[in-house]
């Protein structure tokens, strides 16, 4: 099979169309079988479900060329049973697991060009997702939805690469005790919009939210988990019931202690003892582990050991053993990795 003629070691985060993507409608209460097709477009009511009361959910997933040749995707069962979980929480039909992962095998297989080559560092992000599509005007749940999976190759989320990144304390709230933080909905997203352009004027990468009732924990970034390592080595991350459940950070977190054999603690992180930290990443799956080398908070500025250069030495033990399981390089968990071809 002959990939495409991208230049694959340039690629920035963004979308390109691939060749097929997937679709299944949800009618009188039962899906579709779902069919792959090279339309890209999508035609809706003018008072469809998501137009008006923004219920719409999805995922983000790669698929990756290993070493050995094979295309692979990273723990896509964890993938399916947080987009149900999303689906649940805004009264939307779940998509079957099974039927879950067949249309990301589908996609996937179908762009198979598409996917980049062993050593280039870009992938093919895949991109599952849940919507409203028939009319509504009272407020209330749709009772059409569509499900639909397209791939796109892209490159780092971050430009800079592994270059450290300088955060903002955020004075918006990302997400309210008993609300929605905890779920991949796009209505979260939408929020985090104007946070995230004020941020980059201000000549930030990126915010740190803080919790909403106290605003003295550590929550996450707009679309990254933090993970922090102590002076002693210790791999902590926050914990909270509004946080979205990365599986980059769950993934992260198994290897630390499994593999690495650290010591790792998953508890609520204040904000006032994030100055005694020696790392700061951010993980996710676009990103991976990003370093964090600043945080700036209203003009008071931590400053991490490891610097503005580079990643810290164990973020980098850590980026290099996740990445060297989904490449292939290493021997993964059982379970963790699903062969397309």
């Amino acid at each position: 099979m002959e990939k495409k003629n991208i230049d694959w070691s340039n690629l920035g985060f963004g979308y390109i169309s691939t060749e097929k993507r997937y679709v299944s409608d949800y009618k009188n209460g039962a899906w579709d079988e779902g069919v792959l097709t090279e339309d890209a477009t999508v035609t809706l009511s003018e008072c469809a479900g998501v137009l008006q009361y923004a219920q719409t959910v999805f995922e983000g997933l790669k698929a990756y060329t290993t070493e050995d040749g094979h295309i692979v995707v990273f723990r896509p069962d964890l993938n399916a049973s947080r987009l149900a979980d999303s689906a649940k929480r805004l009264e939307m039909p779940v998509v079957p697991e099974e039927k879950f992962l067949d249309a990301v095998t589908q996609v996937v297989k179908a762009n198979a060009a598409y996917v980049p080559p062993y050593g280039t560092g870009a992938t093919l992000y895949i991109r599952p997702y849940i919507f409203g599509t028939n009319a509504v005007i009272g407020v209330k749940p749709a009772s059409e939805y569509q499900f639909r999976v397209f791939a796109t190759p892209v490159g780092p989320y971050f430009k800079g690469g592994a270059k450290p990144l300088t955060l903002c304390v955020s004075d918006f709230d990302r997400a309210a005790p008993h609300g929605t933080g905890h779920i991949k909905a796009g209505l979260n997203y939408a929020m985090s919009l104007h946070a995230i352009v004020t941020a980059h004027a201000n000549g930030y990468d990126e915010n740190m939210y803080l919790d909403s009732a106290t605003r003295t924990k550590v929550e996450e970034t707009g679309g990254a988990n933090f993970l922090f390592v102590t002076k002693d080595n210790k791999i902590v991350t926050p914990h909270s019931d509004t946080i979205l459940p990365s599986i980059t950070r769950r993934s992260l977190m198994y290897v630390a202690q499994h593999y690495l054999g650290l010591e790792v603690e998953e508890r609520e992180v204040y904000f006032d003892e994030v100055k005694d930290f020696a790392e700061c990443g951010l993980c996710g799956t676009a990103a991976v582990i990003s370093p964090v080398g600043k945080i700036v908070n209203h003009g008071e500025e931590i400053c991490f050991p490891s610097g503005m250069e580079k990643m810290g030495p164990t973020t980098q033990k850590l980026y290099d053993t996740l990445t060297g399981i989904q490449m292939g390089r290493i021997e993964a968990p059982e379970g963790w990795i699903r062969v397309v071809e």
